[in-house]
């Protein structure tokens, strides 16, 4: 998304005020699906909530969370700018192997929750079956091609490019919370945050303005160290506020989100500048989320 806006803004101010609203659309987007953010998927693997249930559940509030800012921001926008993208290919039937490659990516994807429910078998073998449907059908795609052409194409040469480093400091992170958990450190916590304040969503959305300081992703393996499933059962109310509050709360500072940092570290957006700038819209979507879901929880139930 930030190499698109950069096609289609030339002013500055301007893309910046859309990455804004980028990066709040992408943490909301992923709260309300088992697969769409590291949190709500840490959740789903814990047996804390089930995907049709935190679709069904959260994707109102998550498009709440995106649409106020959304609405606000747009009157800071004065007159229309139109720029037209023209993108060719050099490569005949190149278009039906992009679209091709697309929709099976994104089937790949889809079908992991499907695989878990079918099979009962762990998310990542899905997700490993769908890379291997992928790595077959380019190999198919791209086998009468030269070497040096095909490798770009291929499977082999995007695992080259895995973030290693980020994975292991999410690994670090989650043997960090495990050891607290072991020594009991956690539920000395969990005890605390409940004496001090008592009610289930004063906490949740507090660990949610929390994970704009601190990752979200510790955050979420602390909450689920001090709090197991003998207290709140599968699919409970907390567990799924848990899921929306910490997906989106990280919107409110722009080092608060992995897609935050991404956009800062491309772009180069000043932390204060966000601050001024985005910071309240963002604050203002996660509270109107945040409070519809209270809302509509008597409906459906706890």
């Amino acid at each position: 998304m930030t190499s698109l806006t950069r096609k289609l803004f030339s002013k500055r101010e301007e893309k910046l005020l859309v990455l804004g609203m980028v990066i709040i659309a992408a943490n909301a987007g992923g709260a309300w699906s088992p697969i769409g953010d590291v949190t709500t998927t840490m959740l789903w693997i814990g047996g804390q909530i089930t995907s049709a249930n935190i679709i069904v559940k959260l994707i109102l509030p998550s498009m709440v969370c995106t649409l106020v800012p959304l609405a606000i921001i747009t009157f800071r926008f004065k007159g229309k700018e139109e720029k037209a993208i023209q993108v060719k290919s050099d490569r005949k039937g190149a278009e039906f192997e992009k679209n091709l490659i697309l929709f099976a990516g994104i089937g790949a994807l889809v079908f992991v929750p499907v695989f878990k429910t079918i099979t009962h078998l762990p998310p990542f073998m899905g997700i490993l079956f769908g890379l291997g449907v992928l790595w077959i059908l380019t190999e198919i795609i791209h086998r009468k091609k030269d070497d040096d052409e095909k490798g770009r194409y291929s499977v082999v040469h995007a695992l080259r490019k895995i973030d290693t480093p980020s994975i292991l400091f999410f690994l670090g992170i989650l043997v960090a919370v495990a050891a607290l958990q072991s020594t009991g450190q956690l539920k000395q916590m969990a005890e605390m945050l409940q004496n001090a304040i008592g009610n289930e969503n004063v906490i949740v959305m507090t660990l949610g303005v929390f994970s704009a300081i601190i990752d979200n992703v510790p955050l979420v393996a602390a909450a689920m160290g001090m709090y197991d499933l003998s207290v709140y059962p599968t699919d409970h109310y907390f567990w799924e506020f848990l899921a929306y509050c910490c997906g989106t709360g990280g919107s409110a500072l722009i080092i608060g989100s992995a897609a935050g940092v991404a956009v800062m570290g491309m772009e180069k957006i000043e932390f204060l500048w966000y601050f001024k700038k985005i910071t309240v819209l963002a604050l203002l979507g996660y509270f109107a989320g945040a409070f519809l879901y209270i809302l509509m929880e008597p409906f459906f139930g706890a």
